[in-house]
């Protein structure tokens, strides 16, 4: 690269910049490239500016609010834009895609890039929201998002097809970079702890379509055929998702012993530590983090044969995949896993290989940045000319 460029990255929390972008944003950096993040301010803000970033705040909701609040969040895009001027733009999940899309096309950016983190609830339930996206918002934005200064990254096969299929992708213009990468120095692996019950983990937000309460009603059919095991949930409440679980709902199995809640942890490696088998049934994933993080900390995995989980794991070789929204399939998954700590150390040590020969974070960093240098030098080579 014959100069520094400025790099922004769009994220509509703070916390999932830090979680799953903070470590490509360095890689940027150490290229000698200027970062900027907008994002909701929240408890992870300060953190990002201790890391030496400038951040601007943007309050971008991630559930569909009024069209005057979308197109507010358009207009202050637009200004940042221009006020910046980036030679790339990073929108990373559906809604910074859809409105950062629309900003920067105005604002005449010139390179975006659009990473989908997985195709949300808009294409697994049928909802209001999800029919007008598809009737209304794919077809106007499909002409925008196959312009030649948009490039799109997708983190799994099927999700290309289906962005394919709906005309939002070029298919000349589309990368498939796994997810956001596991530190597998961070993560390492590590021994089962010796207990005569084990630890059964969920660890996500508390949303339906991440398979909460097929996770719960197969707890539940553990419970009562006498399984012996402890079954724990670690994560919140995200009430600002349609998908959600209420409160009520959370204390219910709680005080029904159906569950232990840890609530809220950062320091996942160290939970890893404490549990035998990790589990997410969810109905569709771009490529989830957690799985990787388990598997690389040697703990076998159980979840669902859908897009993204299917992804991380090979089937019998370093965990199980079961049917979508079938909790009798997943107890039963779950339940072999329980009996056999054998099998639970072959599929962890299974699994810690596959994440470090294909998820490891610098693999990932590598093909994004790569990404980046390919279209900047594209740049370069036109201005030069």
């Amino acid at each position: 690269m014959s100069q520094s460029r400025k790099i922004i990255y769009l994220v509509t929390e703070d916390w999932y910049f830090w979680s799953h972008r903070l470590s490509l944003a360095e890689a940027a950096r150490k290229q000698g490239h200027e970062v900027f993040v907008i994002t909701n301010p929240g408890e992870f803000a300060d953190r990002i500016v201790s890391k030496g970033f400038t951040l601007f705040p943007l309050a971008l909701h991630r559930s569909v609010g009024s069209p005057f609040r979308e197109l507010g969040a358009v207009i202050k895009l637009i200004r940042l834009y221009k006020g910046i001027k980036p030679d790339l733009v990073h929108h990373v999940a559906l809604k910074p895609v859809i409105l950062g899309s629309f900003a920067a096309w105005l604002a005449g950016v010139p390179h975006v890039v659009n990473a989908y983190t997985g195709l949300g609830h808009l294409f697994i339930f049928d909802s209001w929201t999800s029919r007008f996206f598809m009737s209304i918002v794919a077809p106007l934005m499909s002409v925008i998002l196959k312009g030649k200064r948009f490039h799109s990254i997708v983190q799994n096969s099927d999700d290309e097809k289906q962005l394919l299929k709906l005309g939002l992708v070029n298919a000349k213009h589309v990368s498939l970079v796994r997810g956001s990468g596991v530190d597998t120095t961070e993560f390492k692996y590590s021994p089962e702890p010796v207990t005569d019950s084990p630890v059964v983990l969920f660890a996500s937000r508390l949303l339906k379509d991440k398979g909460i309460i097929e996770f719960i009603e197969a707890a539940k059919l553990l419970k009562r055929n006498g399984t012996s095991a402890r079954v724990v949930v670690v994560g919140e409440l995200d009430e600002a998702n349609p998908t959600s679980i209420s409160k009520t709902e959370l204390n219910a199995w709680i005080d029904q012993g159906i569950i232990e809640w840890w609530g809220y942890r950062d320091d996942m490696g160290e939970v890893f530590r404490q549990v035998h088998i990790v589990c997410l049934p969810s109905y569709r994933e771009g490529l989830p983090k957690v799985l990787l993080e388990a598997a690389a900390c040697g703990r076998p995995v159980v979840t669902t044969d859908v897009p993204g989980c299917r992804d991380i794991v090979i089937d019998g070789i370093n965990g199980f995949l079961v049917p979508a929204k079938d909790h009798v399939s997943l107890a039963e998954a779950i339940h072999r896993l329980i009996e056999s700590p054998d099998l639970r150390k072959k599929l962890g040590s299974a699994g810690r290989k596959r994440v470090v020969e294909n998820f490891e974070i610098d693999i990932v960093n590598s093909a994004t940045i790569g990404l980046y240098n390919k279209l900047l030098l594209a740049q370069d080579q036109h201005d030069k000319y």
